[in-house]
């Protein structure tokens, strides 16, 4: 899953697309890289993330998958949003779409509807609070039984609601700590336990670059490295920057598993 920020303000610069040529020409470029789904965001999620207005969120997602859409008409698309209205503009413009929510439906209830009613994919995230005020909310007796505890309720929750294709992902980076991001990742394969799809995002965080003591632009090989174990605890999808070499990672982890 192929990460097209079309906003100022992401934590990577090099995800950034604010315009429709630089959409078109990262997305055209993570195709021939093997990108399985280009996910589309208007908003800003880092910690501390300045407010988006619904109206402009949606104009920054409407630009972005309609580039998207200039050049595959079939390629998957996801909507990095938690707002229902902009989830449900997408889809009526684009038709299905998957919904990629980084509250799991704890910011706008009404994006579960959404998803019931239009019978679309939909990831939820584990997060405590909002971008703004996450990184104050990293209390954890066991994060690992936390995580997993709260998707066996969510999940059900959702399914009673009537979201059928549910995915989960545990989010790293978002309310906790660089410490909590590993033991998270230790204990993944108890989330994938669950038997839902896990969607890993690791890709040139914090728990990365703070650890080295780098920037975002200088974690692409602990990225890498962060990649092959998300797949070895049982991710099934990785939401990465670079595109070329995640698959790389994938193809390399398949053959591993194969020999």
């Amino acid at each position: 899953m192929t990460i097209v920020n079309v906003t100022p303000d992401s934590f990577f610069a090099g995800s950034r697309t604010p315009d429709w040529l630089d959409v078109e020409r990262r997305v055209r470029e993570a195709v021939e890289a093997g990108a399985s789904v280009i996910d589309v965001g208007g908003y800003s999620s880092r910690p501390g993330a300045d407010e988006v207005s619904p109206e402009e969120e949606w104009r920054r997602v409407d630009l972005g998958v309609g580039a998207v859409r200039s050049l595959s008409s079939d390629l998957p698309v996801s909507i990095d949003t938690f707002r229902s209205s902009v989830a449900a503009r997408a889809i009526h413009k684009y038709g299905k779409v998957i919904i990629n929510d980084i509250s799991a439906g704890e910011l706008d209830p009404l994006i579960v509807d959404v998803a019931a009613e239009h019978d679309v994919p939909y990831v939820a995230m584990h997060m405590k609070g909002d971008p703004r005020t996450m990184q104050s909310m990293t209390d954890y007796r066991d994060i690992v039984a936390e995580v997993v505890d709260y998707f066996r309720e969510r999940t059900a929750q959702l399914r009673e609601r009537g979201v059928r294709r549910i995915v989960v992902d545990p989010g790293f980076g978002f309310a906790k700590t660089l410490e909590q991001n590993y033991e998270l990742l230790r204990g993944l394969h108890r989330l994938a336990e669950l038997g839902y799809p896990v969607l890993a995002g690791v890709s040139r965080k914090s728990m990365i670059y703070k650890l080295l003591g780098t920037t975002p632009a200088e974690a692409l090989n602990g990225t890498t490295a962060l990649h092959w174990e998300c797949l070895r605890q049982g991710a099934v999808i990785l939401r990465a920057h670079d595109t070329r070499e995640a698959v790389e990672v994938v193809r390399m982890f398949d053959q591993f598993m194969q020999a």
